[in-house]
């Protein structure tokens, strides 16, 4: 599953990504890590101001979540300015609408003056049911109270009926892989250093921070976590987020067929996001959707071929061409988390909860968070700051791990008494023949899935991960290097996923995303 964004010629990928050099010892005024948007636009505002400045990416630019959005920026963002109403004061909500007004300015005044292309287009949130033209209405009382000039409308200008949409004018999309090559050249020409293929496991010290990496040790004044949730446990930030996983797909349109003209997002679950998308001559139609919680649903797949049976229901005779997914955090309360991480002594900062408007949330919390290393100060961001969660917030961060701790105690007495957690049959280690000769066990090693399959079930006391892609196998601890939770099998893009709080590791247990920050170890053959 690789998104269109990073198959285009023009991407960055693992092997391509000319990084620069990891100079161990060396200090700085901040390390950035993360080379997604949040983090690049730190760096470079940082560096404007004549900082050194070190960006960290564990793999490439755009590599995790910049790079497989549906990348619209966007005011109307479906029904998010109802759902914080029903939470904040209109003081509260206003901050909100007016921190994506500045990150929006920001992004699309960059561009213009770098000349990188994006498209201006209509934004809509549509219903198609009773309950949807009902949430479309209280979207409407909400954004007009917040200052946005938004309009229901009838017809959405698509080609299936609707009941109703907001209309918000003269937004705009972007790829998101052309926004980080200018933010990267630009980086490096003011100095900047950005490093590909180096994890942040740590952060130690007061004065100044010492940076602990996969490849040594750096110090520098300030650190910033722009790593979609924080790597760093300080806060305990992984218990005010929900990690949520979205799907998307490119669609090549048929000659003469032409996309809808605007940007679209329902109002009802499962979500339908469509925007289109044009390049070498091709038109395509980019459709997302269909989210769950990470780990926590019996098969990807499904989710997945949900979305492409919607879209090509609806858009006959298009083609796919690409499919992902991208991993997003939504705040327990709603309001995403930038500045100063607890227990940082005022020098490790971070952004996060984002809840899947990341093109406009990630310019703001940059903003806001140079702001508070270079001494500024910006109004919204001190409003966003100083929310009080309301009772329905905090019930919502209640729940939330209420469900960890029972997801968590139901995978491990599951294992104690022998069931897989996979829900396929338990098999046992091997053992020895019988008198006859004939094997009562699989094979030594424990058993082995057909390829693209995995199980995870109890190896003495051991609870073991195996799966099988493209003919290896490979045997791992089940147990998340984060906090201790039973890994799930992901079915579409065949990796193990944490259904506490979302790390994501490959096959072979490399960490692909996450809270965490090691490895799934490998198991010994039985």
């Amino acid at each position: 599953m690789t998104s269109l964004w990073l198959d285009r010629g023009q991407s960055f990928s693992t092997d391509t990504f000319e990084t620069d050099t990891f100079e161990a010892g060396s200090s700085y005024d901040t390390v950035v890590a993360g080379a997604g948007l949040t983090g690049l636009v730190t760096a470079l505002l940082l560096a404007r101001s004549g900082q050194r400045v070190l960006v960290l990416e564990a793999w490439f630019p755009g590599a995790v979540t910049t790079g497989k959005t549906t990348a619209k920026v966007s005011l109307l963002q479906g029904t998010v300015l109802a759902a914080l109403a029903r939470q904040y004061a209109q003081k509260q909500v206003g901050a909100y609408v007016e921190a994506n007004r500045e990150g929006q300015s920001w992004l699309l005044r960059y561009l213009d003056d770098h000349h990188v292309p994006y498209q201006r287009r209509d934004a809509y949130t549509y219903a198609t049911t009773a309950q949807g033209t009902e949430r479309l209405l209280e979207e409407l009382g909400a954004a007009t109270t917040a200052g946005l000039d938004v309009e229901y409308v009838r017809d959405a200008r698509l080609p299936f009926p609707v009941q109703g949409a907001l209309l918000l004018t003269n937004q705009a999309q972007i790829n998101p892989m052309d926004v980080l090559g200018a933010l990267l050249g630009d980086v490096r020409a003011r100095g900047g250093s950005v490093v590909g293929g180096t994890r942040l496991r740590n952060v130690s010290g007061s004065g100044p921070l010492t940076v602990h990496t996969d490849q040594g040790t750096v110090t520098a004044n300030n650190v910033v976590l722009a790593t979609g949730i924080p790597v760093l446990d300080r806060g305990l930030y992984f218990t005010k987020l929900k990690p949520l996983r979205s799907y998307a797909a490119a669609l090549e349109l048929p000659a003469g067929v032409t996309a809808p003209p605007g940007m679209y997002l329902s109002a009802e679950e499962p979500t339908h996001s469509l925007r289109d998308y044009a390049a070498d001559g091709r038109q395509f139609l980019l459709v997302g959707g269909h989210g769950h919680q990470v780990g926590r649903t019996e098969s990807e797949k499904s989710h997945l071929s949900g979305l492409l049976d919607w879209a090509t229901g609806h858009f006959p005779g298009a083609v796919t061409t690409h499919t992902w997914s991208a991993q997003d955090y939504q705040a327990t309360n709603l309001m995403p988390f930038f500045g100063r991480l607890p227990r940082g002594r005022g020098h490790i900062f971070f952004g996060t909860g984002y809840n899947k408007w990341g093109m406009t949330n990630a310019v703001a919390a940059a903003l806001g968070i140079s702001a508070d290393i270079l001494g500024g100060s910006l109004r919204w961001a001190n409003t966003i700051h100083h929310r009080v969660t309301s009772p329905g917030g905090a019930m919502a961060a209640v729940a939330v791990n209420a469900g960890v701790a029972a997801r968590l105690a139901t995978d491990w007495g599951k294992l104690a008494v022998g069931k897989s957690v996979s829900g396929r049959p338990v098999v046992e280690p091997a053992v020895e023949p019988a008198e006859t000769g004939v094997p009562t066990g699989p094979p030594p090693g424990g058993p082995v899935p057909a390829d693209g399959d995995a199980m995870v079930y109890r190896d003495g006391a051991r609870p073991a991960a195996v799966s099988t892609v493209d003919g290896t196998t490979c045997r791992l601890s089940a147990v998340c290097t984060h906090l201790g939770g039973i890994v799930h099998w992901n079915d579409s893009e065949l990796t193990w996923d944490c259904p506490l709080h979302g790390s994501r590791f490959g096959p072979d247990g490399k960490l692909l995303e996450g809270p965490a920050t090691n490895d799934l170890p490998r198991l010994e053959q039985g």
